[in-house]
């Protein structure tokens, strides 16, 4: 596992790589400000899940920057890259502070979310087109992820018949050879 990065430099927001992207990959700029994210946010106390994307396999959509989600995904989404995955925790300061998100966030509650960075994409403009287009996106997503899940649950299967058939074969062989070897001590 990797070590913990202190994005905030006073533990506010904590971040641990679960899986680093591809060298290669891209992370959100001015130029591509808008993120997708794939996450689940569970209350530290408690460990209980508060909200996720994982139940119905959507993906959420924020512009960095704008305010529009809590100060600790501005800050800790600028620092990944598209396909990371990190594990971010949040002081109450850099989540929703004192007066929580009731009914699921109380007060003064420290969160965990694990994030992945899914796509970072340029801002567009809010016309009936791009609107259809974004939709579009998102279901093109939705179908891909449903796609990997679906070939995932193929390979386990595959994987899970090939075990059984070797264990069968062993189950075969050890059966002849008890088989052979009551043969052979009937003939001397």
């Amino acid at each position: 596992m990797s070590e913990e990065i202190d994005l905030t430099g006073d533990g506010g927001v904590i971040k641990k790589i679960v899986r680093h992207a591809k060298a290669d990959a891209d992370g959100p700029t001015t130029d591509n400000p808008v993120v997708d994210v794939h996450y689940e946010g569970v209350l530290a106390e408690t460990g209980e899940v508060f909200d996720t994307t994982h139940e119905d396999n959507t993906v959420f959509s924020f512009e960095i920057g704008k305010g529009s989600v809590i100060k600790s995904w501005d800050i800790a989404l600028r620092t990944m890259k598209v396909g990371e995955i990190a594990k971010i925790t949040c002081k109450p300061e850099y989540a929703y502070g004192s007066a929580g998100s009731p009914p699921d966030i109380p007060p003064e509650a420290t969160l965990i979310f694990e994030v992945e960075l899914v796509a970072c994409r340029p801002r567009k403009s809010s016309n009936l087109g791009s609107a259809s287009e974004e939709r579009a996106r998102l279901e093109e997503l939705k179908k891909q992820r449903e796609i990997a899940a679906a070939t995932k649950e193929e390979e386990k299967k595959k994987r899970e018949e090939a075990k059984a058939a070797a264990a069968a074969r062993i189950q075969a062989k050890l059966g002849s050879k008890k088989v052979q070897g009551k043969g052979k001590g009937k003939a001397k």
